[in-house]
């Protein structure tokens, strides 16, 4: 079959828009397979929509025929309800936010007790997913803390700079969910000069573990690899010494490595990663919440499952999750991830009904995350074509996506 005779949906999915500009560059799939690098059965089976394209495929792929992740993923996606636009209607007042670091006005800032229960209710919208609510507090939130941190001296200015870095990592988590590339970048440099302002060595290396996402939206796997080996580096190695911060920071760092390694298909490095995530877990002894790092047990289980959705292998991420089970504390952004994870690995290892299950249990926890990933759109899209007599609850989630 030649590269032309596609049959692909008629809905824009992922795979479309790879072929489209694949075709444009005048590649055959086999040349962007080699380029990738990955099996020209592969691009083929994406493009056509016989195959969900994976995270890595569509970075790979975004890299290779320098694109923007959202000219693939077709993101931000704006639904035609107008509460569902509520969210977007904040990235306006964000931006400026963002763009007026150095320039504080002449009013007075709140005291400092109200600036830390403002940014703890920042972080709780955040761990709950509840990114409207956080668009609409952050402008002014960061206002705030701009005039004090410009305003304020001595060991409560490195109070004020990590609060302003912890608010500018909600600007971080709303951009990815959204799909506001741009932004996120704008938004990291923020979070790294506010970190290094307030003098935290962790909160700095923390803030290096976040950068590595950006590595990830690049597909530039080994860099990202280094870096996170360096914050290891740095932190120390004796997890038998460390404290429950320093814990959550080199434990992180292993979580985040083992998804570098997965996208690099490097299945033996991966879960060496998570072994090593696994004993920094117990001798943290329970899940924690330092840095908004969310490490722990729950967060080990949940990356050893996403490693395995990362390659492909939906039985292995069934297997993973089997007897897994999170305590009410669970932050529900993470559960959301969680359960979108485990529905890619149910459709892979051919449960179309688990699948649709985990979909809706992501939709029940963390809506407008559910609402605005690209991984939920192609696997939708993918059981809605396996489907031969379609069930009301898949028609009516695709309808909730605003899928044709």
């Amino acid at each position: 079959m030649s590269d032309h005779d596609t049959n692909a949906p008629a809905e824009e999915g992922i795979g479309r828009r790879i072929a489209q500009a694949r075709k444009l560059r005048g590649l055959t799939q086999q040349q962007l397979a080699d380029r990738v690098p990955c099996s020209k059965s592969l691009i083929a089976q994406v493009e056509r929509g016989h195959k969900p394209a994976t995270q890595a495929l569509v970075t790979a792929v975004a890299r290779t025929l320098r694109l923007g992740l959202g000219e693939l993923t077709g993101q931000p996606y704006r639904d035609p309800a107008a509460r569902a636009n509520r969210v977007h209607e904040c990235v306006p007042e964000i931006r400026r936010a963002l763009l007026t670091w150095d320039l504080p006005d002449e009013e007075v800032a709140p005291p400092l007790e109200h600036l830390r229960a403002d940014v703890r209710h920042a972080s709780a919208l955040g761990r709950k997913a509840q990114y409207t609510r956080l668009g609409e507090m952050l402008p002014g939130l960061l206002e705030n803390l701009t005039r004090a941190a410009h305003a304020t001296r001595g060991v409560q200015r490195d109070e004020v700079f990590g609060l302003l870095s912890e608010a500018y990592s909600g600007v971080t988590a709303i951009a990815y969910t959204l799909g506001y590339f741009d932004l996120r970048s704008l938004a990291m440099d923020r979070v790294a000069w506010a970190a290094e302002a307030s003098r935290d060595p962790l909160r700095i290396a923390r803030t290096q573990w976040q950068r590595s996402t950006l590595f990830l939206a690049t597909a530039t796997y080994d860099k990202g690899l280094l870096l996170l080996e360096r914050v290891r580096r740095d932190v120390g190695e004796d997890i038998g010494r460390m404290s429950p911060a320093e814990l959550s920071v080199y434990g992180a760092t292993h979580l985040r490595s083992a998804i570098f390694a997965a996208r690099a298909a490097d299945r033996q490095r991966a879960f060496d990663h998570i072994e090593h995530a696994r004993e920094a877990a117990r001798a943290l002894g329970q899940d924690a919440n330092h840095y908004g790092l969310e490490f722990g047990p729950s967060n080990v289980v949940m990356h050893e499952v996403a490693a395995a959705v990362e390659m492909y292998d939906g039985g292995e991420a069934a297997r993973r999750a089997e007897h897994a089970t999170f305590p009410a504390t669970v932050a529900p952004v993470r559960l959301g991830h969680h359960y979108i994870d485990l529905a890619r690995g149910w459709l892979y290892h051919g449960d179309r009904r688990k699948s649709l299950e985990m979909l809706l249990t992501a939709r029940r926890v963390a809506p407008q995350m559910t609402r605005n990933h690209p991984m939920v759109r192609e696997t939708v899209r993918m059981l809605v074509d396996l489907e031969r007599r379609r069930p009301h609850d898949l028609s009516g989630f695709a309808s909730w996506l605003g899928l044709p």
